[in-house]
């Protein structure tokens, strides 16, 4: 079985897969596998960006997401008269005569990356590139375009350690997989107020709920610290340096990265 492994750490977030997706399915037909994909309202490979962090502190991550042709398929279980089946190579496939008028196809993708064509009432997704796949073809259109190998089309044995379906699909057996997907961070500046320079070379603990020591770095040449790959979980940043008073600030990564920005140092009187 063959499954598509997405590489967070490689994406340069060029959209390709995304294009590469609409250029083979918009005016075009691959009946009996799909209908052409109507050109706005509908991503078969979808790249999504989120802006995490804040200015100074500012990073862009795309992930892209795609029909994962579950081996538990809720599509399938939700289909009538076999309208969505699932082919020898593993690729499920919505049925475009047979699922016409069968909206609750839709419904049932916990991931939501099945589409509603009103103009013909039927439910459409990603296929895997089958057509391709019958012609010959060792990848979908989204891996073969992929520049930097974020995007890769392998055998799911092959599926490294570290790499994870998507949460939301997780119950379904999923056959695309993503690693390197960065954890929570936290960032921060510490700053002398009085002599308006920043603190280089300070030890900053991050410090876990219980009061337990998770990581320490150094500021470097901008007074600058950065914990990374954090638990979603609330932290405590904490810094003692000689001569000023100590520091403690509530850093809490549960549902967002930190930036806590300038930390103005108080002498010690």
């Amino acid at each position: 079985m063959k499954a598509i492994l997405f590489d967070a750490s490689l994406c340069n977030g060029c959209y390709g897969c995304q294009m590469a997706c609409k250029d083979e399915h918009c005016g075009n037909s691959w009946l009996p596998i799909a209908a052409e994909q109507p050109l706005t309202g509908q991503f078969w490979c979808r790249v999504d960006q989120e802006t995490r962090g804040k200015t100074p502190e500012v990073k862009v991550q795309y992930t892209p997401v795609l029909c994962a042709h579950c081996e538990h398929a809720s599509c399938m279980e939700a289909a009538e008269d076999g309208a969505v089946y699932r082919r020898e190579d593993g690729l499920v496939i919505i049925d475009p005569l047979k699922s016409k008028g069968q909206r609750q196809i839709v419904d049932a993708c916990p991931a939501h990356v099945i589409f509603w064509n009103e103009e013909l009432e039927i439910p459409q997704k990603c296929t895997g590139c089958a057509h391709l796949m019958d012609d010959g073809w060792e990848a979908p259109r989204c891996v073969d375009v992929c520049a930097t190998g974020a995007l890769t089309y392998v055998d799911e044995a092959d599926i490294p350690d570290d790499a994870e379906p998507m949460p939301v699909l997780a119950d379904n057996h999923p056959h695309v997989y993503y690693r390197h997907i960065p954890r929570r961070w936290v960032y921060g500046v510490l700053v002398d107020r009085v002599a308006n320079e920043v603190v280089i070379g300070a030890t900053v603990r991050l410090m876990d709920a219980a009061g337990n020591e998770v990581a320490a770095v150094e500021t470097d040449d901008f007074g600058e610290f950065r914990f990374k790959e954090l638990a979603s979980a609330p932290h405590t940043v904490r810094a003692s340096v000689a001569g000023y008073e100590d520091v403690a600030l509530a850093a809490d990564t549960t549902d967002a990265d930190v930036v806590l920005g300038d930390i103005f140092l108080k002498a010690v009187a």
